[in-house]
């Protein structure tokens, strides 16, 4: 649970990072994007071959697999990236963090869509609660209009779907393959993706020891810390006392932003995310019962 927590608080700190990479510094997202994935890929990609020696290459082995990583890079990944980093860059790290955590409901709603899932009670619950937190949220409790510019919130309901498309699409190729692979190569096939737009070393900014301290910060605390942290939290607690943690990104996120960058936030919104992160607790609460039951 600590290791868990540790993670949490790490994707905490590199969202308020990335609020003062794409505002304050004002640094092009199309560059931003380009370095953070050729550095963390490039990072994951060395430690898999030195842990998982000759099978780094296996996830291209047979064409499912490989259509699950070239997905994942793509709509999952790249796409998240896109769209948190914008969403972040319209409106504010503590709202952008709540509309991703949104993630589970999208997979939960392409379930009852695509699938045929039969939605269970607490599923309804789930969003009912989490649709009035995101009202809360984004309206401060003055529902005359919204507290937050409507792009960053577009821009961050792209994020909770692409969110949850990076949970789905990686599936198959997590099946055969080390989690730590998968996502070495995703990021590497991002990056290919991101620099054929905007290659790193084209257009790079002032390289201030701000923005150097950042954009490794965000490399750091926002994939590659985090991730193994996880890794090691799955060798002592089982997944779903790991995912109860996650509740502290949009918590910390939220007070490093009003500690930082003087965000207001008053009763309504805080209200709104703890209604937020009830639902999405309801929401995985009632999947792993039926679970049981069944």
């Amino acid at each position: 649970m600590l290791l868990s927590a540790i993670a949490s608080l790490s994707w905490g700190i590199s969202g308020t990072t990335l609020q003062l990479i794409s505002q304050n510094l004002s640094i092009p997202g199309p560059w931003m994007f380009s370095i953070r994935t050729f550095i963390v890929g490039a990072a994951l990609l060395i430690f898999a071959a030195c842990k998982y020696r000759g099978r780094i290459f296996d996830v291209f082995k047979n064409k499912a697999s490989c259509l699950s990583i070239i997905s994942y890079a793509i709509l999952g990944l790249a796409l998240n990236l896109t769209s948190f980093y914008y969403s972040i860059q319209e409106g504010n790290a503590s709202t952008a963090t709540i509309l991703q955590y949104l993630a589970p409901l999208f997979i939960m709603a392409g379930g009852i869509l695509f699938k045929h899932y039969r939605p269970l009670r607490s599923d309804v619950l789930a969003f009912v609660c989490a649709l009035i937190g995101v009202v809360l949220v984004t309206t401060k409790g003055d529902f005359s209009h919204l507290a937050i510019p409507v792009d960053s919130l577009l821009w961050g309901i792209g994020s909770g779907l692409t969110a949850a498309f990076y949970v789905v699409l990686p599936q198959r190729a997590n099946r055969d393959n080390p989690s730590i692979i998968v996502l070495g190569w995703g990021t590497a096939i991002a990056s290919l993706f991101f620099n054929c737009f905007q290659p790193f070393w084209v257009g790079t900014p002032k390289l201030t020891p701000v923005l150097v301290a950042s954009v490794l910060t965000v490399c750091l605390f926002g994939t590659i810390i985090p991730f193994l942290l996880l890794l090691a939290a799955a060798d002592h607690a089982p997944s779903d006392v790991i995912s109860i943690m996650d509740a502290i990104q949009p918590i910390l996120t939220t007070i490093l932003s009003v500690i930082f960058f003087k965000l207001k936030i008053n009763f309504a919104e805080m209200a709104g995310i703890v209604i937020v992160l009830i639902a999405i607790y309801l929401l995985q609460w009632g999947r792993r019962r039926a679970s049981l039951q069944r």
